[in-house]
């Protein structure tokens, strides 16, 4: 049952099984003492009466006593209850005599009997005929005083138990109504024990859940000295010690932050001056000499790539400080992507599935759509292989347009996938040796969600090959149908 697997089920389960136990021990222990002792008692004073009156009769029996001395015998120990309720049979070597006639006196044993031969004192037992319990005793007749002398007379002595069985069977019928209040009286106890138990167990697990959430400045209130107590107290501390690490955390992600900011915006004005100097040496690099061209040319190239790697930790910077935002406008989407490739002479090298021009329009910011463009392609045509395929389309909704940028390459490793967005990140094993900084893809991504888009890498499943699919809301006029992906080569 799943409610018995909680904590709350478990120790109310316990608990009941706990005072069960202990009621039905105590009240079996308590039935035993008191049945016990209403049958000693009961016991005690048949044997002691039994006695006194064959003491009394014994001085007057004749020795050998005849069959008449033994039924006179039977008959007054017999009358010595006044309830006429005793049955009585005394014996002597093969005489027999009963209180009443015809008594087969069944419930006496052969044990019995060869017990009270070799005793000199009573002798009893309790047996059970047709479901009736009797107190059979045995009782050797001596003589004289001190140590006294066996006759070889025997009185045997059966008395019903009804009246002690009364009392057994309500000690009973009391103890099992008894039960019932008690097992009540134990889920009351065990319900209120349980919420004095589970209480703690559930303001830690509230606190738990809101540190999950970052609240790290969750605690909780100890009280008292239990284990409980500890677990929360240690709760606190750790919780304290989170907290402070990940203040930590934070203070150095934003001093790297800002040591990023300031780097990048310092090297700004000197890449400005050799930017300019590199383009004036690459007027007059066809002069120069073999080596030296060389060397200008390398000079060159790495001062663009330091330049676009200032750029990149800039645009990251306003990203980190919410300060990037976004210029929307109108546009034809088809015609910002065919501008993106030529402005970058790569009309001739993608292959494009671009609808209409007008048919696709939506509202964007044009420079961070073309920042998305350029680096999802330039990433294709760099790390993967040709032919590389730029799609746009909108969704089955009309509520959403999809840009898709698919290359003929390797693919991209299983367990790189779920980086190709991180910072920095590369893969020099997956893919050809990269020129980037490893932010291109960052950038990219937040330029999607600014524009509260998604995109998503994957590898095309048949033949190979990355896909990268972005998904820009759209704010559409109500009569502009909805675009379906262009028919041909599936992603």
């Amino acid at each position: 049952m799943p409610g018995l697997r909680g904590l709350r089920g478990r120790l109310l389960v316990a608990f009941v099984l706990v005072a069960a136990v202990a009621t039905l021990t105590t009240g079996a222990l308590t039935f035993r003492e008191a049945r016990t002792g209403v049958l000693q008692q009961s016991q005690d004073t048949v044997i002691k009466r039994l006695r006194e009156r064959v003491n009394t009769l014994a001085p007057e029996v004749d020795f050998p006593p005849d069959r008449a001395a033994l039924e006179w015998i039977a008959n007054e120990v017999a009358r010595a209850e006044p309830g006429q309720s005793w049955r009585v049979l005394v014996t002597y070597r093969d005489l027999r005599a009963a209180s009443a006639p015809q008594d087969g006196f069944d419930e006496l044993t052969p044990d019995m009997r060869s017990a009270v031969r070799s005793s000199r004192a009573a002798v009893f037992q309790r047996v059970t005929t047709d479901g009736r319990s009797s107190l059979v005793v045995g009782l050797p007749v001596t003589f004289g005083t001190g140590d006294r002398t066996a006759s070889g007379i025997a009185v045997f002595l059966a008395v019903p138990q009804t009246g002690e069985q009364g009392y057994v069977d309500a000690l009973v019928t009391a103890i099992g109504r008894a039960v019932i209040p008690a097992l009540g009286l134990a889920v009351l106890l065990a319900l209120l024990a349980a919420r004095g138990v589970l209480r703690p167990v559930r303001e830690l697990r509230r606190a738990t859940r809101q540190i999950a959430e970052g609240r790290l400045d969750t605690r909780l209130a100890v009280d008292g000295s239990d284990e409980l107590a500890d677990l929360s107290h240690t709760f606190n501390e750790t919780a304290a010690a989170l907290e402070e690490s990940v203040a930590e955390l934070r203070r150095m992600e934003a001093r790297a932050r800002r040591f990023v900011a300031d780097v990048s915006h310092e090297l700004r004005t000197p890449l400005a001056a050799m930017s300019a100097v590199t383009d004036v040496l690459d007027e007059d690099v066809s002069r120069l000499e073999g080596d030296t061209a060389t060397a200008v040319r390398l000079i060159s190239e790495e001062t663009v790539k330091l330049a676009r790697l200032v750029d990149d930790l800039m645009e990251i910077s306003r990203f980190d400080a919410g300060a990037a935002g976004l210029q929307l406008d109108d546009i034809d989407l088809a015609e910002c992507l065919r501008r993106t490739l030529a402005s970058r002479a790569w009309l001739d090298t993608v292959d494009t599935r671009l609808p209409p021009p007008g048919e696709l329009r939506g509202r964007v910011d044009p420079r961070r759509l073309d920042v998305v463009v350029a680096n999802l392609v330039g990433n294709a045509l760099r790390h993967g292989e040709r032919p590389v395929q730029l799609r746009l389309y909108g969704d089955s909704g009309g509520a959403v347009a999809v840009i898709e940028v698919l290359d003929s390459g390797p693919g991209i490793p299983a367990d790189v996938l779920p980086h190709v967005f991180d910072r920095f990140y590369k893969s020099d094993t997956a893919r050809t040796r990269t020129e980037g900084s490893g932010l291109g893809l960052s950038i990219t991504a937040e330029n999607v969600q600014l524009h509260g888009g998604t995109i998503r890498a994957a590898n095309r499943a048949p033949g190979g090959g990355a896909v990268f699919t972005v998904e820009l809301p759209l704010r559409r006029p109500a009569h502009q149908p909805a675009q379906r992906p262009p028919q041909g080569e599936e992603p």
